[in-house]
């Protein structure tokens, strides 16, 4: 195969000046090109014996990207597979996710933690190996990938959060954060909306150490990619303020490696490397097709591929043992930079003691002891507040004590109220700035925030109305699936932001997103609940949270000690019947609509009904507690009425068969907020008919 006299090897290039001596000058050395092309080959027909075998799969991308790959992990990369999570090591993204036997075939061939038993089973039930990478699931793997772009995204946060931690940790001469970011992506990353967002914000952020591959094949599902795009991806780059490079034959390490060394030449901008390909490069009858991409080549055609590599083993699954060496002593180089970072580390932490302490805090996610004691308390003096206004305060009253918390907004800093007063705003000349201005970049910002968490050392919040959730969604999704520790701001949550009418007047967004698992989603009623959300936010390491706020302003409910108690609990009785005595109706709420139940409840207890109020910021949490907790706050055999300015659908699991829900199934329209709120049946009043229906009277 003519482009097999290119898989030849080099030495290194030296780092580049300004890295860390010690760290980063490590060198590979060189090897003959017959043990390199085995070595390359080996991933490749991995690749294919995994696919046919799980009788579905992407072969093709790994077969023609196998070279960047070793390449990668052999020559640049820092990284050590028997420490997979060094704190310092360089990141590698695979956007393109469903090329994930690259990633698993160049794993195993490195040392990690996955044996060739996985590879057998890739696909299958209870593998290592799914079909896409599953960070958390995979050792190795950085983030998950699938959705096309969105690894793209995550790269540009991992380079933002090394950028952050850098700038606070490093010292003149004493560098324990250096690494790089590196991504693969293909047409169809560069096609989703998503690669544009972040694109556009690693450029005018000026992200040097991010260094991303566009596997340019040609090729997408349907076929050419001219069947649907004909834009210059270089020129696009090159616009948003990248570094753009090309690499002409992806079989030429010579041209990898020296495409790498003039992207790391560069720190104040990312670098796209071009790198043009041969999708199922090797097979005789698919190579540069489409059917080489998502479908196995089938027996004969892996025989007739093999045949053209020179490959001797006919048995599936082969790795020849001069192979697996050979990655061995390749990556047990790159695996020195970490020796030479522990021994800078302990110098480090001589010099700097304190930063040393604090950065080892952070990257092992713990909390400041001081956090909960810095969360401010509210009275009835602070009169009648938006639940965004509270959060504002919350942020600056925490953020002291918890400077890992980053973040900031789309575009919307004076109306989410995001803003760490007095702090720097992140950008190129202060990276350390923790005050983030986003842009109007809704689903990039949530996948940048994935990538920022998935870094570690931070944790990331953003802000945008509640009814641009569905902007970021695949994002939110993926930090759920993720287990990341992650803050939404959501505010302008109901029809209570008024005259902007529906198009931003959130409805169904409640139901929708607490129908995503693993996500928690708070809608506070009052300043108290409001901290307290915070706090569960804090420390709610598991998945991300959704902080659910209002644009109007909500009275002080004074409930300060059992809102501590309960909101953490998901919800709690905010007023009941005296006496101690069982109430004839309970009425649940979430955030504005409390108080409305409790005028409610005020309503009815003039015709000698007795009723309860439950707020419930959190269904999540609620459906956590034990059935002790939860029937003590909704007494079984009691008719329920839940009310709540959005879409019923959730409610329908606590009313029960006999309750009732006043909710909206229709959008909303652009009138102040109390008109609206009339107008749609949202009122005290009408909550109290409907109470007296599920009671029969």
């Amino acid at each position: 195969m003519s482009a097999r006299r290119h898989l030849h090897r080099r030495r290194v290039l030296t780092a580049p000046s300004g890295a860390s001596v010690s760290v980063a000058s490590i060198a590979t050395p060189s090897a003959g090109p017959e043990i390199t092309r085995l070595a390359i080959d080996t991933v490749r027909t991995l690749a294919m014996d995994a696919v046919q075998a799980a009788e579905s799969g992407h072969p093709g991308t790994p077969m023609a990207l196998a070279p960047l790959a070793y390449a990668l992990f052999t020559r640049h990369m820092r990284h050590d597979p028997a420490a997979p999570h060094w704190v310092d090591r360089d990141r590698f993204i695979l956007s393109v996710g469903h090329a994930s036997m690259l990633l698993y075939g160049t794993l195993h061939m490195s040392g990690y933690d996955l044996p060739l038993s996985e590879i057998r089973n890739f696909r299958q039930w209870g593998s290592k190996t799914p079909g896409h990478p599953e960070v958390h699931h995979t050792v190795g793997v950085e983030t998950t990938t699938g959705p096309l772009g969105q690894g793209i995204a995550n790269a540009v946060g991992f380079a933002v959060a090394e950028a952050h931690l850098a700038a606070e940790f490093n010292r003149d001469g004493m560098s324990v954060v250096d690494h790089y970011t590196y991504f693969i992506a293909g047409d169809g990353c560069l096609m989703e909306g998503i690669s544009h967002e972040a694109a556009s914000y690693a450029g005018h952020f000026g992200l040097g150490k991010l260094i991303g591959f566009f596997d340019d094949n040609g090729i997408t599902i349907d076929g050419k990619t001219d069947l649907t795009c004909s834009d210059d991806a270089a020129k696009r780059f090159e616009a948003y303020g990248w570094q753009v490079l090309h690499i002409a034959d992806v079989n030429d390490l010579d041209q990898i490696d020296a495409a790498i060394a003039e992207a790391k030449a560069d720190t104040t901008r990312p670098t796209l490397i071009i790198t043009k390909t041969h999708i199922g490069f090797g097979s005789p009858n698919r190579q540069d097709t489409a059917k080489a991409h998502g479908e196995p080549l089938g027996k004969d055609e892996i025989a007739l591929t093999k045949s053209g590599y020179g490959w001797n083993y006919p048995e599936p699954f082969t790795v020849p043992d001069e192979a697996r060496a050979h990655w061995h002593e390749q990556v047990a180089h790159r695996a020195a930079a970490h020796t030479a970072w522990n021994a800078h580390w302990a110098e480090y932490a001589a010099l700097h003691p304190a930063l040393a302490a604090e950065f080892e805090r952070r990257m092992k996610g713990e909390r400041m002891p001081t956090l909960s004691a810095s969360l401010p308390t509210f009275d009835a003096k602070s009169g009648n507040v938006a639940t965004r206004a509270s959060s504002g305060t919350v942020i600056n009253a925490i953020a002291p004590h918890a400077p890992e918390l980053i973040g900031g907004s789309a575009d919307l800093t004076g109306s989410n109220l995001t803003l760490v007063k007095g702090a720097p705003t992140f950008s190129a000349a202060t990276p350390g700035g923790r005050n983030f201005h986003f842009g109007i970049r809704e689903h990039g910002m949530g996948a940048i925030m994935n990538g920022m968490a998935l870094h570690g050392g931070i944790v990331p919040y953003g802000g945008t109305f509640l009814v641009f959730a569905d902007y970021m969604r695949p994002a939110i999704r993926l930090a759920a699936l993720m287990g990341l520790q992650v803050i939404y701001v959501f505010s302008h949550d109901s029809i209570g932001l008024g005259e902007d009418g529906p198009t931003h007047q959130p409805v169904e967004h409640l139901t929708a997103l607490r129908c995503i698992p693993n996500l928690l989603v708070l809608r506070p009623a009052d300043a108290d609940e409001v901290a307290e959300a915070w706090h569960v936010a804090m420390l709610h390491k598991s998945g991300p949270t959704a902080l659910v706020l209002t644009r109007q302003k909500l009275p002080y409910l004074d409930k300060g000690d059992a809102i501590r108690a309960g909101l953490k609990r998901g919800a709690y009785v905010a007023a009941d019947v005296t006496g101690g005595s069982a109430p004839d109706v309970v009425l649940m709420a979430t955030g504005s609509e409390v108080e409305i139940a409790l005028a409610a409840r005020a309503a009815l207890s003039v015709d000698g009904i007795s009723a309860r109020v439950v707020s419930m910021p959190s269904f999540e949490l609620f459906a956590a507690q034990d059935a002790e907790y939860r029937d003590a706050v909704l007494p079984r055999g009691v008719p329920r009425v839940a009310v709540e300015a959005a879409h019923p659908g959730s409610w329908y699991r606590w009313v029960g068969d006999t309750g009732a829900i006043v909710g909206i199934e229709t959008f909303g329209a652009s009138a102040p907020a109390p008109v609206l709120y009339e107008k749609y049946g949202i009122t005290a009043e009408h909550v109290a008919a409907v109470a007296r229906g599920v009671m029969g009277r």
